[in-house]
């Protein structure tokens, strides 16, 4: 009997493990975050939190609008319907209150965001430019460099850069392949591989640099970058500064924006974007290829002035 009791603990311990591994560590602090947003609210104002009900979300929505971009809202709704969940309550965020009251917040407001700036080619030959001309120190260069340089021909978000081991690299006649564990839209772990190939201007390829950093840093196994994925956009933002571009602009999502968008203006396939982006749906890649558009087929290349 005791044996019993025990092997359900462990069992109940495992449980708990397997549902936080069904998430990224990211995800759940932004559920935290948001839905602890909505508790000082609801506790401020003599309100229940847990459970709530569709009107005080709906005040809640409002409330927050005041100083919140659209997609803040969007975010902080999720999050409290998974934070219901976990804890066994109902909440029905489909509700005529709620879904008539974003609406009329939307109107409103709207729901446009102005993202960060991709790093195009230019920039990134700005960028590779400055750090080679920087002060520091040669491997450093060399990290920052095929960081940079796989980052954007990856099409890599941060978190998947930071995470990638040396085992995760292979080398191959063509190119480089990288495999990606898991990521933002992957949370199973089927993993993804990404195939980089040799590019003609060697200043600029990712494979050589990639492959330089690795033989100079001497070891064959863990973390390849061993960086934070803060520490990923701070890299960024230093060079694009360096490379006398505005860096309030430019974000860590800037290389593999910039990836998306640079190939769609070179007439690449969406599902091909997709392939290497690992997007699951393919709203976001669109805005990419928009963004490509809005010179490629404009209207006014037609007049002859």
């Amino acid at each position: 009997m005791k044996d019993l009791i025990l092997d359900i603990k462990n069992l109940e311990a495992e449980t708990l493990k397997n549902l936080k591994n069904s998430k990224s560590l990211n995800t759940i602090r932004a559920y935290r975050s948001d839905f602890r947003d909505f508790k000082d609210f609801c506790d401020r104002n003599k309100l229940s939190s847990l459970p709530t009900n569709p009107k005080i979300l709906a005040i809640y929505m409002t409330h927050i609008s005041k100083n919140s971009k659209f997609s803040t809202l969007k975010r902080r709704l999720a999050s409290i319907k998974v934070i219901h969940k976990a804890k066994g309550h109902y909440l029905d965020i489909k509700h005529p209150l709620i879904v008539e009251n974003l609406l009329g917040i939307k109107r409103k407001i709207g729901s446009y965001q102005k993202a960060k700036k991709p790093i195009l080619i230019n920039d990134l030959k700005l960028i590779i430019k400055a750090i080679n001309q920087s002060d520091e120190k040669f491997l450093k260069k060399l990290r920052d460099k095929s960081l940079i340089l796989i980052g954007f021909a990856g099409g890599f978000r941060r978190s998947e850069l930071v995470d990638l081991n040396i085992e995760d690299i292979e080398f191959v006649s063509e190119g480089v392949k990288i495999f990606v564990k898991r990521s933002k839209t992957d949370q199973s772990g089927e993993g993804l591989i990404k195939a980089i190939p040799f590019f003609i201007n060697e200043e600029l390829c990712p494979v050589k640099a990639l492959k330089s950093y690795i033989n100079q840093k001497s070891i064959n196994k863990g973390k390849l970058f061993e960086i934070s994925d803060k520490s990923v956009a701070l890299i960024i933002k230093k060079y694009v500064e360096l490379a006398g571009l505005e860096k309030n602009k430019y974000s860590g999502h800037s290389l593999r924006s910039g990836f998306a968008t640079s190939t769609a203006e070179m007439g690449a396939e969406e599902r091909s974007i997709m392939a290497m982006t690992g997007h699951k749906s393919n709203q976001m890649v669109r805005r990419y290829i928009k963004e490509a558009d809005l010179f490629k087929n404009n209207a006014l290349n037609k007049l002859k002035i």
